[in-house]
This record gives structure tokens, C-alpha cells and sequence, in this order.
């Protein structure tokens, strides 16, 4: 299976469009235009009953003490975990293709609701749920898409990967308040093949020069 998006290429640098914070010289870092990025998919397997979709960010540091502090950085050898930006199951087996911006367009304060996305099947809820949980203008629910805004301070570039699974069964099963761990659960033994996209952004300042 094939992955490709008019949106990104391979191992490029992400446009600041398609993320949720960009950088800024006063503040280090204010909110984007969050489109969610164009994606095609093709040579699919035979059996295909559903697609799954993910946005993932594995290069997320574990520990906060660091993040986005004056005067300090994230070292590049923090150990990282998964962040997931996008969650999305039950995606029709006829899907090949999501227009850019279809999936979001801004960022919406308390995330977006819950229930069937643009393209069919249902997002589930990303991890920006867990990241606002203790901000009073920002915590929600955020479902479908909110694009990449990695620590202001980090000596690491992080890599999204877009992930688009084909299954052989036609539901995983899944809804409400489900996540990327979730999905991952319940597709473990249904995957007929995975097709894989990665992008560069970081927001420290030079980070991403000659790149």
C-alpha cells in the first residue's frame, strides 16, 4: 500500500498550515491555520473491509519539567512517548483519498465534537484531551485533527507519522471517547498492510534551517 499527500512530502518540513502552533518571535508560539493535510492512499489488498487513520508524534518528551521553561531546554536525549494528533477509525473500505482541510480548519478552543467524520467511520479523541485537561479556556474533548505544536524549547525535531491501515473487518467496534492506544488494541491481528507518511516541524528557532 502507497501513501501520498499534496499537502506534505516525504520527510519534509510540515508547512505551518497544516500545524497548530507556529512559531513567534515574542511569545515563541501562537496558534496556526490547523488544516488537516491532504492524503491519498492506493495499491490496497484485496479484503479490505476499513481503513484506520493516525496522525502520531512519537518524539514527545515524557517528562514536562523542562517543556516550554525560560532559560531552559528539552535534551535530545529524553527518553519520548507517543502524542497522538489524529484518531480515526471505520473509515469506509471505498475511501482512497481526504481533501486538505476537510478533517479541520483552525483550531477550535475545547476541541471539536465527537461522531462520524467528513470522509465516514468516527474520530476518536486525540491527545490534546490530556495535554488542556488543567487549562480553564482551553480543556475538552478534542477529537478529529489538531496538528503539530511540539515544545518551543526542544532540541529535538519531531516526525509526525501518518498512518492509514487497512483491516479486514469492517468495524473495530469503537466509539465515544476512544484513542490511538485504543485503536491500536483493537486492530492488533486485522491489519492487511500499513502505508506510512512522515513530516519534520519543530518550533525552536533554527531548528528547522537547511532542511
Amino acid at each position: 500500500m502507497h501513501l501520498r499527500s499534496d499537502s506534505l512530502r516525504p520527510y519534509g518540513v510540515i508547512d505551518a498550515r497544516l500545524a497548530f502552533g507556529q512559531t513567534d518571535p515574542e511569545t515563541h508560539v501562537r496558534l496556526s491555520d490547523n488544516r488537516s493535510p491532504h492524503l491519498a492512499w492506493s495499491d490496497v489488498p484485496d479484503g479490505t473491509q476499513s481503513f484506520v487513520l493516525l496522525c502520531v508524534d512519537p518524539d514527545v518528551p515524557s517528562k514536562g519539567d523542562d517543556v516550554n521553561q525560560e532559560g531552559r531546554t528539552v535534551p535530545l536525549d529524553l527518553p519520548r512517548v507517543d502524542f497522538f494528533h489524529w484518531v480515526v477509525a471505520d473509515l469506509p473500505a471505498s475511501v482512497r483519498e481526504i481533501a486538505e482541510g476537510s478533517h479541520a480548519e483552525g483550531v477550535t478552543p475545547r476541541g471539536k465534537g465527537e461522531g462520524a467524520t467528513p470522509s465516514g467511520g468516527v474520530h476518536g479523541i486525540n491527545d490534546y484531551t490530556g495535554w488542556f485537561a488543567s487549562d480553564a479556556d482551553m480543556s475538552g474533548d478534542y477529537y478529529g485533527y489538531d496538528g503539530p505544536c511540539p515544545p518551543w524549547n526542544d532540541e529535538r525535531i519531531h516526525g509526525y507519522h501518518f498512518e492509514v491501515h487497512a483491516l479486514s473487518v469492517p468495524s473495530l467496534g469503537l466509539s465515544g471517547r476512544f484513542t490511538g492506544a485504543d485503536v491500536r488494541e483493537a486492530m492488533a491481528g486485522k491489519v492487511l498492510a500499513t502505508a506510512r507518511l512522515i513530516g519534520l516541524y519543530a518550533l525552536r528557532p533554527g531548528a528547522l534551517a537547511g532542511l
